[in-house]
């Protein structure tokens, strides 16, 4: 009985092992650019080549995971990946528009500094410059009016440009009847 349980114990540690190594990612090949060179980290894939010319997108993103401390939202920085991705793909930046709809705890990662300290948050907004760079390429960043409510954020409070909306669902049901589709994740 003893070994049995021994053995078992071995199998079920090689296994977390296994999927520990598996799970490493290797970030050597992602790189930013060509639009935001800050932002948007992505890699080529092997064996997919430049995507049919003509080709356009009208993409919106949903985000309601308010960032880590001290960093960037990655959920919104998709955005930047998404443009950054299909450019170096070969489509044309003018023809990918995005929209990002904001709702939930992240409502917070759109504020303006002054904002930001307000709510009890200390050093820099760390989504200001992403916002920021984001919005100066023409992307929409939209928040849920009942969200902001809920949070107390008026639009004042915002970085600069940023829209609110009725709601989340509201900026979806628009974006949707004028083409955009949604990233599912």
């Amino acid at each position: 009985m003893r070994v049995t349980i021994l053995r078992y114990a071995m199998t079920v540690a090689a296994a977390a092992l296994v999927a520990s190594a598996a799970s490493a990612q290797d970030m050597s090949a992602f790189e930013t650019g060509p639009v935001f060179e800050d932002f948007g980290p992505h890699a080529p894939v092997e064996g997919v080549g430049k995507l049919t010319a003509g080709t356009a997108f009208k993409h919106s993103f949903d985000v309601s995971e308010a960032a880590s401390e001290g960093k960037a939202n990655r959920h919104i920085e998709s955005a930047a990946r998404f443009i950054n991705m299909h450019a170096a793909a070969g489509v044309d930046p003018d023809d990918i528009q995005v929209a990002v709809v904001v709702h939930g705890g992240a409502s917070i990662d759109l504020l303006g500094q002054a904002a930001w300290e307000a709510q009890g948050k200390s050093g820099v907004n760390a989504n200001h410059a992403l916002v920021r760079a984001l919005l100066d390429e023409g992307v929409r960043v939209i928040l849920c009016g009942q969200s902001a409510a809920a949070h107390g954020i008026a639009q004042a409070d915002l970085i600069p440009g940023v829209e609110m909306a009725l709601s989340a669902m509201t900026a979806h049901a628009l974006l949707q009847q004028r083409g955009y589709t949604v990233n599912p994740f």
